[in-house]
């Protein structure tokens, strides 16, 4: 996907902002009918809520004042979500909400609905709207059959074109590297490399403290609460901008520099999931796991990998995770002493000089290890130097 800022006019932005609208209540009655089907009935496929859509278009007037292209792309694309779901790679489709979920997609894009005005602008044709200006702050992909124009909660307009990029040819030296992404270091290398993703500033925190204060004493539905939570959506969009950058710098950096790139192999929706837990069995120190959780979506772990899949095709690995932490990258040993803090680590066993345990932790990524294999168990116990494995960590 390429994105590009788009830039509506006030006239269009209302026009986009039905097409979001309508988009998003196709979506959402598609996804009651799915949830509350009765047993012994099955749930209406895309060619009956075809049928459906058009019956309701010459019943409402408003929704026949929309583009039927972009309500029947509404229902292939949950018809797609649904076999994504039966097929285990994806969750079951939700709800949509509004000021959240606000985007739609558009297909059959003909050569002459995108073109390129000058250096810095060109133009998208949408349906009911006409021309809308982007930002081309990239080349223009060729030959693109769709694009998604989605809004985010700064209030900003984005049209991403769909199209599959090339990846990026390696050195060809057969270099290796490991990657141990982490929280308080967003990326160590083997290398010896430690990479910090960008954030906000100190001045940018405190602002949005203060902001976050105003937010809760604010009044529910008052023009205050409304424009405090633009302006914190402006900070974490801004953010969010500055993570994604890092993100692509780093991943095409590292593509170009080595032949296998090897990381662990983290179940990050895992690892971020709510301790919050039921009525009848309440969760604990939850407010330090709901910290952990925000502290690791802002290290951009998932988008790490994802970029790297794409840019360095077939030759990312991913490794086990298990003791990659605890374990020397000179010697083998494997102790949980090791570990002297979150960013020392020193081998009880071989002795050598203390070292960045992120740094160590890449080394053993980048040698494929993880849990000692039987023969290693072997030659611990011959030589008194058997792994404890009583406090395991990633």
């Amino acid at each position: 996907m390429s994105r590009f800022r788009l830039l509506p006019t006030p006239a269009q932005q209302v026009v986009l902002l039905e097409h979001c609208r309508h988009a998003r209540f196709v979506w959402n009655l598609a996804v009651e009918q799915q949830l509350f089907w009765q047993p012994g009935r099955h749930a209406p496929r895309y060619n009956e809520q075809s049928a459906q859509l058009t019956a309701a278009r010459a019943e409402y007037d408003w929704l026949a004042a929309g583009s039927q292209t972009v309500q029947q792309q509404a229902l292939r694309d949950f018809a797609q979500a649904m076999q994504n779901f039966f097929a285990g790679t994806h969750r079951r489709p939700s709800w949509r909400k509004a000021g959240v979920h606000e985007g739609f997609r558009q297909v059959g894009v003909k050569p002459r609905h995108v073109e390129k005005l000058n250096g810095r602008y060109g133009r998208v044709w949408v349906p009911k709207v006409g021309c809308v200006r982007f930002r081309c702050t990239r080349a223009v992909p060729a030959g693109v059959k769709s694009y998604r124009i989605t809004r985010d909660r700064a209030g900003r307009w984005h049209v991403a074109f769909a199209h599959i990029p090339d990846p990026i040819p390696g050195p060809g030296d057969a270099s290796v590297v490991g990657v141990d992404r982490g929280v308080a270091v967003s990326a160590a290398l083997s290398t010896g490399e430690l990479l910090h993703a960008p954030c906000l500033t100190p001045g940018e925190r405190i602002r949005l403290r203060r902001l976050q204060r105003g937010l809760a004493r604010a009044k529910p539905g008052s023009n205050r609460r409304r424009r405090t939570k633009l302006a914190i959506a402006k900070m974490k969009a801004r953010e969010a901008d500055r993570r994604h950058d890092w993100v692509e710098k780093t991943t095409t950096d590292l593509a170009r520099r080595f032949d296998t790139i090897r990381v662990e192999a983290l179940d990050v929706r895992a690892m971020t999931r709510t301790a919050r837990g039921t009525i009848d069995q309440p969760g604990v120190r939850v407010a330090q796991k709901r910290g952990l959780n925000r502290a690791i979506r802002n290290q951009g772990w998932g988008r790490l990998v994802s970029r790297l899949d794409h840019k360095a095709a077939g030759r990312l690995e991913r490794v086990p995770a298990a003791y990659t932490s605890q374990r020397c990258s000179a010697c083998r040993h494997l102790a949980a002493e090791n570990r002297k803090s979150q960013a020392v680590f020193a081998c009880v066993a071989c002795k050598a000089g203390p070292c960045n345990a992120d740094v160590n932790a890449a080394r053993n990524i980048a040698a494929g290890r993880a849990v000692p294999a039987q023969g290693d168990l072997a030659v611990r116990r011959s030589t008194n130097c058997e792994p404890q494995l009583s406090t395991p960590a990633a």
